[in-house]
Formats: C-alpha cells, sequence, structure tokens
C-alpha cells in the first residue's frame, strides 16, 4: 500500500469529507446569515464521495469524518454512512454535526458502522443560543444529544467555539454539563475563514489558554497523551471520566504534526484549512467515472502541494475569504 507522506515527511492518516454546504443553522462564526449554496450539478454524488473515501482508505487514511454544513441535511446520508462504514481499513469513522436531526438518524449511523460524533454546542442558553446560531432550538439539540447516547454512541464530544463577550462567560457551565451527561468537550478557537458580518474577529477572539484558566478555577486539568488522530490537546479531571479537549490553532499551532487533509462537497482536496492549495478531484471522478487509480494517483501527487503551516492572526484579518462551511468543519 501507497501511504501518503508529505515534503515534511508527515503521513496523512485522516481525511474529512464534506457531503454538504448546506446548513439549517447560520452560527455567526462559520457563514453569512445571506448564504448562496452551490448548484446540485457542482456538489459531488453520494456514489462520488463514496469512491473518494474509498481511495483514501486504499492510500493508507484510517480515520475518515464526515462534515458539512450540516451532514444530516443531506438526502441519502445513512446511506453514504453505511457504504462508508463498510471500507476495509478504516479505524475511526466520525462525524461533526449540529446535533438537531440525531434523534431521526443517531440509531441508523451506529448500524452504518459510525464510530464517533462530535456535537456542536456553544451555549446552553435558549435565547443566546438561538442568536449564536441565529436558527438552533438548543432543546433540539439536547434531544439529539440524548439520542446518541441511546443508540449506544460512546465517547460523544461537544465542540464549543468561545467567543471573547458572546459566550465566554458559559465555559465552566459547559464543562458541567459535559460531566454531567459524561461527554467530552473540545472549546476551539474560532477559525478565520471568509469574512462574517457578524462581529470583529479581533474583538471576539478568546484563547484556550484564557478558556483552561477558566476551567482550573473550578477543575485541576491533568494533561492526557490521548488523541483521536486531530489537532485536540487533551486534560483529564481526577474525579469524572469526561475529557477536555482544546483546538487552538492561533495559540498553540499543530502544524508540525498535521496528518489531515480536507475534501471540499464540490471536490476540492484541500491540504491546510489555513490556505487555499488545493486539487480539483472532481474532474477526475467525472472524467474517469468509476476508476480509482487515476484519483489515488493525483491524491498521491497533490501531497507535495501541502504547506508546512498556516498563517492565522488573531487581529481580525481573515486569510482565506472561503466560508467554513464551504470548506467542511
Amino acid at each position: 500500500m501507497t501511504a501518503l507522506i508529505d515534503k515534511f515527511s508527515r503521513q496523512v492518516r485522516y481525511v474529512r469529507i464534506s457531503v454538504t454546504d448546506r446548513c439549517d443553522f447560520r452560527c455567526v462564526y462559520c457563514m453569512s446569515e445571506e448564504m448562496t449554496f452551490l448548484p446540485r450539478a457542482q456538489i459531488l454524488t453520494l456514489e462520488e464521495l463514496h469512491q473518494v473515501a474509498r481511495a483514501f482508505t486504499e492510500l493508507g487514511v484510517e480515520k475518515i469524518r464526515l462534515t458539512g454544513g450540516e451532514p444530516l441535511v443531506r438526502k441519502g446520508i445513512d446511506d453514504l454512512v453505511t457504504d462508508i462504514g463498510s471500507l476495509p481499513g478504516l479505524k475511526d469513522f466520525a462525524m461533526t454535526t449540529n446535533g438537531a436531526s440525531l434523534p431521526r438518524y443517531a440509531r441508523a449511523l451506529k448500524q452504518g458502522g459510525m464510530d464517533r460524533l462530535n456535537i456542536s454546542l456553544d451555549s446552553l442558553d435558549p435565547e443566546r443560543f438561538r442568536r449564536l446560531t441565529r436558527s438552533g432550538d438548543l432543546t433540539k439539540v439536547i434531544a439529539g444529544i440524548h439520542a446518541a447516547q441511546d443508540a449506544g454512541f460512546e465517547r460523544i464530544k461537544l465542540n464549543a467555539v468561545i467567543l471573547r463577550g458572546r459566550n465566554d462567560d458559559e465555559v465552566l457551565d459547559l464543562v458541567d454539563f459535559a460531566r454531567d451527561e459524561q461527554l467530552d468537550i473540545s472549546f476551539i478557537e474560532e477559525m478565520p475563514l471568509g469574512d462574517v458580518s457578524d462581529h470583529s474577529r479581533g474583538e471576539t477572539f478568546y484563547s484556550s489558554d484564557d478558556v483552561q484558566t477558566r476551567i482550573e478555577s473550578r477543575y485541576a486539568l491533568m494533561p492526557s497523551p490521548e488523541t483521536t488522530m486531530g489537532p485536540s490537546r487533551y486534560f483529564r479531571m481526577a474525579d469524572s471520566q469526561s475529557r477536555v479537549g482544546f483546538i487552538s490553532p492561533h495559540s498553540h499551532n499543530f502544524c508540525s504534526t498535521c496528518n489531515r487533509v480536507r475534501v471540499t462537497v464540490e471536490g476540492r482536496l484541500l491540504l491546510c484549512l489555513g490556505n487555499e492549495h488545493s486539487v480539483d478531484l472532481r474532474d477526475t471522478l467525472r472524467r474517469y467515472p468509476g476508476q480509482l487509480e487515476p484519483l489515488k494517483e493525483q491524491i498521491i501527487e497533490a501531497m507535495d502541494l501541502k504547506p508546512e503551516r498556516h498563517h492565522f492572526s488573531t487581529d481580525g484579518d481573515v486569510q482565506v475569504v472561503r466560508f467554513m462551511n464551504m470548506t467542511g468543519g
């Protein structure tokens, strides 16, 4: 098997595949309130998405995460999960979701071979939650978390993007909720992707160190060597099974150990979240329908484009014009 090795001797073992740019929420840090979504002809079909996943697993990728937009708004997502979940060599199959549709889909995802779920939850206050998501209903997300638990998912993780002056006062409440529900939780620094109109990113930036200081005012955090092949740095609390993670693209750059690439819903292979280095897989998929070898060759060649690092700043400048929903969350 050919391994995916870049010019800096990093092996790509993890791919995040966006299945849609659409979402039933409009989170203020992810997209504009009024969005124009891609025409159907420009997005990868379910069969093409499965072919991409198969090509990566045959090249040594061990982890696949399905993202969006919101992946559960994609018609046929349960069938795609079943198809990908049966791929040989796949050791970790996960999804990032806003959770609102999990009461409908959680059991099918689990039966289809999905191992883990990351559920976005930035506030426990219903009114604030609606402001941050512009359209979200907190009660549906909480119901989704419970549906995932009932379906048998273990190590469910909450993802919380913390914004200064918006929800930084809820850090301890979110940790307590994770502890009470026996969930893991990761706190994420806002990504400077897309020109959002809702706020100045420089003003709302809240570092992982700030979050950690808040948590340690109540709970001692002990560093843990655990990993899910992603960018989270994990910590444990002595009196809880819940893990606390930090994803810190600004303050604790993780580029030196980056083992990830992303595939957007239109078939762009992004070699770095914070750069525009990419190749067009869709053209190859449609030029050679059903043929894996041309696709695999293109993916192997693309490894030379993977940059050494990104250069996010905390002053509010937008380094990348695409929105997070276009990138794959």
